[in-house]
Order: structure tokens, then C-alpha cells, then sequence
């Protein structure tokens, strides 16, 4: 079982348009409302292969409501903490060549007595877990060394911890050793203090926060592919994409992926490119099933294209 922790989840319109035109009124060829925020996308991508999740999340007024009771339809357990403040809406606009416009709300502000119930329904919803993933943006109301106290906590309750956030709340979380992080291009850039240009670039970086505290670090380098740095080594893989629908959610169907497989090594880091690539050929925030799913066009290997640019797709 995987128990997600998402501190600023959403719901998710996706409108899907012949154009975006500023200024004009426009009128949807599509459109979809999905729970949203990113490790409830985890959730949903655990369930829909088949296993068990629990998704805590702080959940407010008829936005909330609507939150659980869509968790609910995708087969996932929602431990909802009540909050004062309203769940956000997040919009998504899609045009034709895949390109994506997207809004994101701020969300509620978080009082300190919620933040604290939101701790005990991680430690009450916890036993029997294989992973905790922990995800996303903090909402106000949060300081930064919250995800830290959250990895604290849970590692000392036998745990294993999986992050995915950027900025301050990561490189606050670091010295507490979360079991894999997981940050993108951008994310990796930010918590080292410096662009990176290549795969050689994102590899040097990976190893910097495992120096800092991260036990393995699992990069979603976009296009060209995704690199894994544990203790056993360091690993890349990549696969072919020909048409991409929609890449929101992506990221998170990539680590659903690898926790499922095991958390280490190479098969999962096939699982998580395989997650990945199936999920930007979906609609909206759609996750992927297992019939989704195309291992044989995964290549993982260990001999790292040090030079590959990140912009360039991976060969």
C-alpha cells in the first residue's frame, strides 16, 4: 500500500481548445474535471494499477467535498482533513499541437492546528504502508521545514519516505534523508544554484543532494529521459514519444511507477519511464492502466550520455 500526502491539492478542469486567442470567447472541443495536486495524482496512478492507496490531504468547503467523492470513484481511500478554507480549482487550456496554458491557484492558507492534523493523519493512516509519498507545493500557512518534520516523523515510525517538492521545503528536508526524491529539470537547476545544460550536468547535481542528505534521487530530465543516482549506482533511461496529448500529471504517474516497482534499481526506473511516456498520450491528467503501459520501448541503461543536451530528445 502507498499512502500519498498532498498539502495544496486541487481540482483539475482541463478544457481542451482549437486555439487559445487572447481576448476572445472560445468554446471547448473537451473538457474534464480530475482530483489534482500532486500526490493525489500518485494515488490515482497506484490505483490504477491495481493496488492500494490512501490519500491524505487537507479538504475544504463544496470543492473538497467534490475532491473526496472524485478519489472515491477512482478506488482511492481519502483521509481528508477538514480546513476552514476552500480546495483551489486549477485550469488547464490544451491546444491542438499539445501545447498547455495553465492557471494555478494559490490555494487556502493552512492554520497551525490543521498542519498539525494533517501530521497525526499521516501517523494514524501509516501502518502497513510500503511508502509515503509526500508531494507538491506547500499552501500559505506552512513553513518551509514542514516536509522535513513530516520525513522526521515518519522514519521514525519505520517508513520509507518519497519526496517530491522544490525550493526552500526541499533543501529543508534533505538533512532529514528522505529515502528518493524526485525533482525535475527546473527543481534540480534551483536546489544546486546553477543551470544545467546536460545529462553530465543533472548527474552532478543528483549526486550533490545525495551528499546532502537524499538517500537516492529519482530526475525527470523531460524529453530526454529520466536518471536514477542510489547507492548502486547510477542509472538513465529513456523512451520514444510521438504524440504528446497532455504532460500534467506526468511526473507524478513517473514516481507511482517507481514506487509500485520497488523504489530502487533499474527495472523500477523502467516503470517510471514507462509510467511517464504512457501518461503525455492521455488527455488532461488521465493516469495510465497497465494496458497503457509499453515497457519494450523503455531503454535503461548504465553507461550515462553524459553530453545528451536536456533539450534534445533522448536517441
Amino acid at each position: 500500500m502507498i499512502l500519498t500526502v498532498t498539502p495544496n491539492p486541487s481540482l483539475d478542469r482541463t478544457y481542451e481548445l482549437p486555439g487559445l486567442i487572447r481576448g476572445a470567447v472560445l468554446r471547448a472541443t473537451a473538457d474534464r474535471v480530475d482530483p489534482g495536486g500532486k500526490g493525489i495524482n500518485v494515488s490515482r496512478a497506484v490505483a490504477a494499477a491495481g493496488h492500494r492507496t490512501v490519500a491524505v490531504a487537507p479538504l475544504g468547503g463544496p470543492e473538497g467535498e467534490l475532491l473526496a467523492r472524485l478519489l472515491g470513484e477512482h478506488g482511492i481511500e481519502a483521509a481528508g482533513v477538514p480546513i476552514a478554507g476552500s480546495t483551489r480549482i486549477n485550469i488547464t487550456l490544451v491546444e491542438p499541437d499539445g501545447v498547455l496554458t495553465k492557471v494555478n491557484a494559490a490555494g487556502p492558507e493552512i492554520t497551525t492546528a490543521e498542519a498539525e492534523c494533517l501530521l497525526d493523519a499521516v501517523r494514524s493512516r501509516s501502518a502497513g504502508t510500503e511508502w509515503i509519498a509526500c508531494c507538491g507545493s506547500l499552501p500559505r500557512g506552512l513553513p518551509p521545514e514542514w516536509y522535513a518534520e513530516l520525513v522526521a516523523r515518519s522514519h521514525r515510525a519505520g517508513a520509507r519516505i518519497a519526496l517530491d517538492t522544490s525550493g526552500a521545503a526541499l533543501v529543508a528536508a534533505l538533512s532529514e534523508r528522505p529515502d528518493v526524491i524526485k525533482p525535475n529539470t527546473e527543481e534540480l537547476a534551483e536546489a544546486v544554484g546553477r543551470p544545467l545544460a546536460t545529462v553530465g550536468d543533472a548527474l552532478k547535481a543528483a549526486q550533490e543532494l545525495c551528499e546532502l542528505g537524499a538517500r537516492s534521487v529519482l530526475a525527470s530530465l523531460g524529453a530526454a529521459g529520466q536518471l536514477l543516482v542510489e547507492d548502486s549506482g547510477a542509472y538513465f533511461a529513456g523512451a520514444r514519444v510521438d504524440v504528446v496529448r497532455s504532460n500534467v500529471g506526468a511526473g507524478d504517474a513517473s514516481l507511482a511507477g517507481f514506487l509500485a516497482a520497488g523504489g530502487a534499481g533499474q527495472a523500477a526506473l523502467s516503470a517510471a519511464v514507462a509510467h511517464g511516456a504512457a501518461a503525455v498520450q492521455l488527455p488532461g491528467s488521465v493516469m495510465p492502466t497497465p494496458a497503457d503501459l509499453d515497457l519494450s520501448a523503455v531503454v535503461t541503461t548504465s553507461d550515462i550520455p553524459m553530453d545528451l543536451a536536456l533539450s534534445e530528445p533522448a536517441p
